[in-house]
């Protein structure tokens, strides 16, 4: 018994001492997109002060491709000792129910560290679509079957799995028209070509504001913060839209709790700063800052929510 207590007593000294002196060399920041987009973006200002607020560089590294596929499996085949971490968006928990096999685990091979930044999706159609809700679209589809077209910005995406269900749901006659990303895509609808899109809202906040296009409804339990006047979907009476898309921090499963709550902590330092709020505001995004045994929680409850409607919109694996 006393050499258990003794082991016992040594490893938690070994811990707090590897916490004490983390890090000590530069971190590496694993993003599975290409550089530029939103989840970059976010990873960037992270790391940057990161770096300043524990005096170790924070480096991007970004391998995209595969659906984020890529860069998840190889976060997952990281060292578990805090030198490597991944920010990773809700392809982390829908890949799984959209991939016939991927490369990771998202519960057994990573340790959610918090979640950094959520935004809405949201329907937005042109304006010379004759409809000021979500509800007047859907009898508007309904009442024209095969004359309306949405823009779709790849597959698996939210939006895609969202679109697919309000159809499914609605039975409506609304053909999809695939493009090879958000900017093509919301391109068209801005002319008139897909008069429909289901899109993050970053990208359209300026095309609304514009009057390019008009917002009908966004996903998620509560209103943008930006957008307070447009309602949910789910106060619109539209079910299965509930869910928000995030940016959070994972690390390689067995790293260090010590490791794990230094990341936690600083992270909500950085997020509690007014110009980073400013930020993200600026992107569409709202600051995340949970516990890491709230966002394992979410992490969970998001795998289950995309799998079912993944399953109900009747996507095929990839």
């Amino acid at each position: 018994m006393r050499m258990l207590l003794l082991a016992l007593m040594l490893s938690t000294l070994a811990g707090a001492a590897q916490a004490q002196s983390y890090p000590s060399r530069p971190v590496k920041v694993i993003v599975p997109f290409a550089p530029g987009g939103v989840a970059d973006t976010i990873a960037r200002l992270w790391a940057q002060n990161m770096s300043q607020s524990l005096g170790q560089n924070f480096y991007v590294e970004n391998h995209g491709g595969g659906g984020s596929n890529i860069g998840m499996g190889l976060a997952a085949r990281q060292p578990a000792d805090g030198y490597a971490v991944l920010v990773a968006a809700s392809s982390f928990t829908i890949n799984p129910s959209l991939y016939a096999k991927i490369p990771y685990d998202p519960l057994k091979d990573f340790t959610p560290v918090t979640l950094l930044a959520s935004t809405k999706n949201v329907l937005v159609v042109h304006p010379s679509i004759p409809a000021n809700t979500v509800n007047e679209l859907i009898e508007l589809v309904r009442a024209n079957p095969g004359k309306y077209s949405y823009a779709m910005s790849g597959a698996g995406t939210p939006n895609h799995i969202q679109a697919e269900t309000l159809k499914l749901a609605h039975q409506l006659d609304l053909t999809m028209v695939p493009f090879s990303g958000g900017a093509p895509a919301i391109q068209s609808t801005v002319a008139g070509h897909t008069p429909v899109a289901f899109t993050s809202l970053a990208p359209v906040q300026a095309l609304v504001a514009g009057e390019q296009l008009r917002a009908l409804a966004v996903s998620g339990l509560t209103r943008a913060a930006v957008w307070p006047d447009v309602p949910t979907m789910a106060e619109r009476g539209i079910a299965g839209q509930d869910d928000d898309v995030f940016t959070g921090l994972f690390a390689p499963a067995g790293t260090p709790s010590e490791i794990v709550a230094t990341l936690h902590v600083e992270t909500v330092k950085f997020l509690a700063q007014p110009e980073v709020k400013q930020q993200l505001d600026k992107l569409g995004f709202e600051r995340g800052g949970s516990a890491p045994g709230e966002f394992t929680a979410r992490v969970r409850l998001e795998i289950a929510a995309w799998a079912k409607m993944i399953a109900t919109a009747k996507i095929p694996k990839q």
